[in-house]
C-alpha cells in the first residue's frame, strides 16, 4: 500500500525562497551594527575635542512639496534665480563677444553672432551631452517660449551644428577672454575677498586628458604608442594613440568653490615626435603662466601645485612674477632639499605645531630657507622652505566595523617662510584645496558637462566648445553658491538642481509676467 503524504507548499517554503530572506535579515543586522559603530566613533570623536565630518549627501527623503502651487512657486524661484546671475553677467559678456569678427556673409545671416554664443552657453549650462540632445529639447516650442521669456535676445533658436559652423571659423580665444572679463569683474566686486589665503587668490593648476582616438583628425593632436614596440625592419605597423591633453588653471577656495579661469591646450608641432619630445605640462605651464600673468597682472596670487611641479625654473617663474606658492614634495622628488630637511629638522624644535583639525590630529614639522641648487653645474639657486604634515584620524574598517587608527603625511615647499601662526593657514586652508581642481575634472568628466565629448572634430570648434563649456561651469558655479540658490543645490545635489531647473523650462510652469517682475528687480550677487 503506498502512502501519499500532502505537502503544503505554502506553509513550507523552499530553500530558494527562505535563503533571500535570510540574507537580508544579516544586511539588516549589519547595517544596524555599522550605524552603532559610526555613532560611537562620532561620540569619541567629540569626546576627544575633534569634530567629526558633516554629511553632505542629498536628502533620501520624499518631495518636501505639498501642492502643486508650491512647486511651482520653487521652481520659478529656481529658475529667475539662476537667470538673473547670467542677466547681472550679460553685458560683460556681450559686450566681448560682440567684438568677436564675423566671417559670414551679412546678407544671408538669420542669427547674431551673440546669439549663437549664448545658445552654445545654454546648452552646456543645461548640461546636455551632445549636439543632437541638445537640437533635441531646446528648440521644442515650450521649452523655446520660456527661453525667450528669460532671454528676449532669442528671437529664434538657431540648429547646433549652425554654432559648429561658426566655431570652426573665428577665433575661439575671445570666448575664454570674455570668461576672464567675467572672473576680473568678479575679483574688482570683491566677491572673493572672504576665501583669501594670507590675502592672496588660490589657484590650482593640473592637467588632465580631454580625449582619446585611434585616428588622426586633426595635426594638432598628439600621439602616443600603444602597445609593443614594432621593429623597424618588420612589415607590421606600430600602433598609435592620438589625444588631447588640457592644462587648466581655476580659482579653489576654501569652502569648495571652484572657479574655472583658464585653459591651455597641449599641441602637436611640426617636426615634434618620438626623437624629439612633444608639448608637455611644463612647457605648457610656462604658457599659461604668462597669460595669467597678462590677464592678472597686479593680483595677489597663492599657486597650489602638485608633485610635478618642484624644479627650479617653474619655482622661480613665480619669484619672478612675484607669485606666492605652495607645491606638493613627494618623498623621491629633490633629494638634496630632503636630505637637508631631515639634518635640521631636530635642530630646530621650535618649528613645530600640534592641532585638531575636524576629525584628525595633526603634526607640522618646517624647516626655513633651504638653499636649493640647479641648472647647469647647479649654478643657480633658491631659497625655499619646507613643511611636512602627519595626521592620524579613525575610521571604520570596512570588513570588520572596527574602529581602527589611520595615519597619512603630507609634505609642500612653500615660497614663504613657515610658523605657527600661518602653517595651518598655508597648508589646510591653502594647499589642501588643490583637490579642488581635480574634483573640478571630476564634475566636468562625469557629472554633466561632457568634457571627455568632442562635440567637433575640428580642432577649432572643439576648443571653442570647451571653452563654452568651461564658462557654463561658471555660471553654474556662481549658482551653487549663490544666497538664493544654495539652498536648492544642498537638498538635491549639483546635477538634479540643473535637472530641476532645465526640466521646469519644458513644461508650462512661468507666468509671463511673474517672471518679467522678477527679472525687473535690482539684482546683486550674494556668495555663501
Amino acid at each position: 500500500m503506498r502512502c501519499c503524504v500532502r505537502i503544503n507548499s505554502k506553509a513550507q517554503p523552499s530553500y530558494e525562497q527562505a535563503k533571500p530572506a535570510s540574507g537580508t535579515r544579516r544586511n539588516q543586522r549589519a547595517g544596524k551594527k555599522k550605524k552603532r559603530q559610526q555613532r560611537q566613533l562620532r561620540r569619541q570623536q567629540r569626546e576627544s575635542g575633534l569634530i567629526p565630518p558633516a554629511t553632505s549627501s542629498p536628502s533620501n527623503s520624499k518631495s518636501r512639496f505639498q501642492s502643486t502651487e508650491e512647486e511651482s512657486a520653487a521652481r520659478t524661484e529656481a529658475v529667475s534665480g539662476l537667470i538673473a546671475i547670467m542677466r547681472q553677467m550679460l553685458p560683460i559678456l556681450l559686450g566681448r563677444l560682440g567684438k568677436i569678427p564675423d566671417p559670414r556673409n551679412p546678407k544671408k545671416l538669420k542669427h547674431q553672432l551673440t546669439v549663437l554664443m549664448i545658445y552654445g552657453i545654454l546648452v552646456f549650462v543645461f548640461q546636455y551631452g551632445s549636439r543632437r540632445a541638445a537640437n533635441g529639447e531646446i528648440t521644442r516650442p515650450m521649452f523655446e517660449h520660456n527661453l525667450r521669456l528669460l532671454f528676449p535676445q532669442l528671437e529664434s533658436l538657431p540648429h547646433s551644428d549652425t554654432l559648429f559652423r561658426l566655431l570652426c571659423r573665428i577665433d575661439v580665444g575671445h570666448i575664454e577672454q570674455a570668461h576672464i572679463d567675467l572672473v576680473n569683474k568678479l575679483i574688482r566686486n570683491k566677491k572673493f575677498t572672504r576665501y583669501l589665503i594670507n590675502n592672496c587668490y588660490p589657484i590650482g593648476i593640473d592637467g588632465t586628458q580631454k580625449i582619446a582616438f585611434s585616428a588622426l583628425w586633426d595635426e594638432h593632436l598628439l600621439q602616443r604608442r600603444i602597445g609593443p614596440k614594432v621593429d623597424p625592419d618588420s612589415d607590421e605597423k606600430q600602433s598609435y594613440q592620438y589625444y588631447v591633453y588640457v592644462l587648466e588653471a581655476s580659482l579653489c577656495f576654501r569652502n569648495g568653490m571652484v572657479i574655472p579661469l583658464m585653459s591651455e591646450f597641449l599641441e602637436y608641432e611640426p617636426g615634434d615626435g618620438e626623437q624629439r619630445k612633444q608639448d608637455c605640462e611644463s612647457k605648457a605651464f610656462h604658457r599659461l603662466a604668462a597669460r595669467i600673468k597678462q590677464a592678472f597682472p597686479r593680483l595677489p596670487i597663492l599657486l597650489l601645485l602638485d608633485g610635478l611641479y618642484p624644479n627650479g625654473p617653474i619655482m622661480q617663474r613665480c619669484r619672478e612674477y612675484h607669485w606666492d606658492f605652495m607645491i606638493v614634495l613627494k618623498d623621491g622628488s629633490l633629494p638634496t632639499v630632503w636630505e637637508e630637511y631631515h639634518s635640521l629638522r631636530h635642530e630646530q624644535e621650535e618649528n613645530r605645531w600640534q592641532q585638531d583639525w575636524g576629525e584628525r590630529q595633526q603634526l607640522f614639522e618646517w624647516v626655513n630657507a633651504i638653499r636649493y641648487e640647479y641648472g647647469p653645474n647647479a649654478k643657480k639657486a633658491i631659497d625655499i622652505h619646507v613643511v611636512v604634515c602627519r595626521e592620524s584620524w579613525e575610521e571604520l574598517a570596512p570588513d570588520t566595523l572596527e574602529i581602527v587608527t589611520k595615519e597619512s603625511k603630507h609634505a609642500w615647499i612653500s615660497s614663504r617662510p613657515l610658523s605657527r601662526l600661518n602653517v595651518h593657514t598655508r597648508c589646510n586652508l591653502g594647499a589642501r584645496y588643490r583637490w579642488g581642481i581635480e574634483g573640478a575634472f571630476l564634475v566636468e568628466k562625469h557629472q554633466g558637462y561632457s568634457y571627455e565629448h568632442a562635440f567637433a572634430k575640428q580642432w577649432n570648434a572643439m576648443k571653442g566648445y570647451h571653452y563654452l563649456m568651461r564658462l557654463a561651469h561658471l555660471f553654474n558655479t556662481l549658482a551653487r553658491f549663490s544666497k538664493e540658490l544654495s539652498e536648492l543645490f544642498s537638498e538635491l545635489g549639483v546635477q538634479a538642481a540643473i535637472g530641476f531647473i532645465r526640466n521646469t523650462l519644458t513644461g508650462p510652469w512661468l507666468d509671463p509676467q511673474d517672471i518679467a517682475q522678477r527679472l525687473d528687480r535690482p539684482f546683486r550677487l550674494h556668495l555663501v
